[in-house]
């Protein structure tokens, strides 16, 4: 190669360096410069993969705690038999309004739903007559206590002598699920 090159005249040489700077410059542009962020790109991800792998150790930290905090609300609160929380709402609600004066002209048929991982909720609808301060006492006392009792929706109407309210409510009670060891625990003594 050296003996080619020292055969070129000067101007020959020259053109002959040039088009080794250009091819040169061209494959740096092709092959080199578009790489040059990579390395941010990859301290970046670096960064961010430390921050997950902080995120998830802290969690991880909590797992300990998170299942005493779970068992320790499992634990609190009225337990009702599955067979006995139908019976349970419908008595509240049923109790609640003698004590307030409320008429109940028309009650649903209960739904059960069981979506929740501790909870399974008790949905009726009831059709009540009363005054507005019947009413009010009727809804304050039935979610006040340890009955887990809440007011979903809730329609009124004046009845035909606007003397009284006419209300549509959708009550939901929730009731807790008896955890899987509590249940295999009254099984396995039973025999």
């Amino acid at each position: 190669m050296k003996k080619y090159f020292a055969q070129l005249r000067p101007n020959e040489r020259r053109l002959v360096v040039g088009v080794l700077v250009v091819v040169v410059l061209v494959l740096n542009a092709v092959f080199i410069w578009p790489h040059f962020s990579d390395w941010g790109k990859l301290r970046q991800r670096l960064a961010e993969a430390h921050a997950k792998l902080k995120l998830y150790q802290t969690t991880a930290a909590q797992i300990p705690a998170l299942t005493a905090d779970v068992k320790k609300f499992a634990s609190v609160g009225e337990t009702v038999a599955p067979e006995d929380q139908g019976i349970n709402f419908m008595r509240a609600i049923q109790s609640q309004s003698a004590q307030s004066g409320v008429q109940l002209q028309n009650i649903s048929r209960q739904l059960t739903h069981d979506s929740d991982a501790f909870f399974v909720e008790q949905v009726v609808n009831i059709n009540v007559l009363a005054t507005e301060a019947q009413l009010v006492d009727f809804l304050y006392k039935l979610g006040s206590g340890a009955s887990m009792i809440r007011v979903r929706d809730l329609e009124l109407q004046p009845d035909a002598q606007h003397m009284h309210l006419n209300a549509n409510i959708r009550l939901v009670a929730s009731y807790q699920k008896n955890s899987p060891s509590s249940a295999t625990a009254s099984t396995a003594t039973a025999p």
